[in-house]
């Protein structure tokens, strides 16, 4: 059985010019990333601000087409114009911010039923009672339907984003950082919908957070970002477990949730560096702890190493060291 979702190479460049008579400028947003989503599976893209994945979102729901690379989406070229009526019902996406993603003029009921008015053919009586199914599966009643936004909490209006989200029954589920907005009560609340939701829908989730507690309860695989590009990228016990680029075992390292006990050795040092100006060798080369010259020099492909693939010259190195995060983890 083929992934429902199939990424080749994915690039996006932004071209800027500095100043009325600068030179143009790239930013390259997101250098070439690949990967696969099986239905029923979680991807979950991790990395600091700035690392390119909301871009990737936006790629994979077709807000921006990418500059150069591939997209399937169960078995549709995502590229070509002719497939995207069927795909704008195929793929949806769930924002960060409950506060700002409803229209607040309009009430819930409206707010679910205005995906079916746009790409259905569907009655009014339908559309409603459509609508009202989709509450009761978030564990909203009828009631609330005449509701607007501003009278529900931040929880029950992610409820309500994620019901919009669904109501076109897509096959891919895009949540950008859904529960950083809520709090830390409600988040767990409504990371188990989403998990009751995908079993019962057979949702694929590509799930993007900087909260690796998150990640670690949600996903299936992880795909870590830096300046654009794929550092990590394998299951999630793979990489919780032992971490083979010193990227993601600074992530770890420095994340509190995930063990009380940092490690300095691990931390990764300065500042990320600009889009504009990546390094030439590793991207990762300016702040890694264990850089050589030949980091500096040579980028290292994404090749696979223990189960996983990893963009580091000396990702071997790190398999036999014991693992201090991984027991924190564990």
């Amino acid at each position: 059985m083929s992934p429902l979702v199939t990424a080749q190479n994915l690039t996006r460049i932004y071209r800027s010019k500095s100043g009325l008579f600068g030179a143009p400028q790239e930013l390259h947003a997101v250098g070439g990333v690949s990967f696969t989503i099986d239905a029923g599976r979680t991807l979950a893209i991790v990395g600091e601000s700035g690392c390119g994945k909301s871009t990737l979102a936006r790629l994979v729901t077709l807000i921006e087409k990418p500059n150069a690379g591939s997209l399937t989406l169960d078995g549709l070229d995502a590229l070509d114009s002719a497939n995207a009526a069927k795909l704008r019902r195929m793929v949806q996406l769930v924002f960060q911010n409950p506060y700002g993603s409803l229209n607040p003029r309009k009430t819930i009921g409206q707010i679910l039923e205005e995906p079916l008015v746009i790409n259905t053919s569907l009655g009014k009586s339908e559309r409603r009672a459509q609508a009202l199914a989709m509450m009761a599966r978030v564990g909203l009643g009828p009631e609330h339907a005449r509701r607007y936004p501003h009278m529900f909490s931040g929880g029950q209006r992610q409820r309500i984003a994620i019901a919009r989200a669904l109501m076109l029954q897509p096959k891919l589920l895009i949540a950008d950082e859904p529960v950083s907005a809520l709090d830390v009560s409600v988040q767990a609340q409504v990371l188990n919908l989403l998990l009751d939701l995908q079993q019962q829908f057979g949702l694929a989730y590509m799930f993007i957070s900087h909260d690796l507690a998150v990640v670690q309860y949600l996903a299936h695989d992880v795909l870590v970002m830096y300046l654009g590009l794929a550092v990590e990228h394998g299951p999630k016990e793979r990489i919780f477990g032992k971490p083979l680029h010193p990227y993601t075992q600074a992530l770890l390292a420095s994340t509190p949730a995930l063990g009380s006990v940092r490690q300095p050795s691990k931390m990764a040092k300065g500042e990320v560096p600009s889009p504009l100006n990546i390094p030439k060798g590793c991207v990762f080369s300016t702040r890694c702890p264990h850089v050589t010259d030949l980091c500096r020099a040579e980028r290292p492909p994404l090749r696979p190493v223990g189960g996983r693939l990893v963009a580091c010259h000396y990702a071997e190195r790190f398999l036999d060291e014991p693992s201090p995060v991984a027991a924190q983890v564990a």
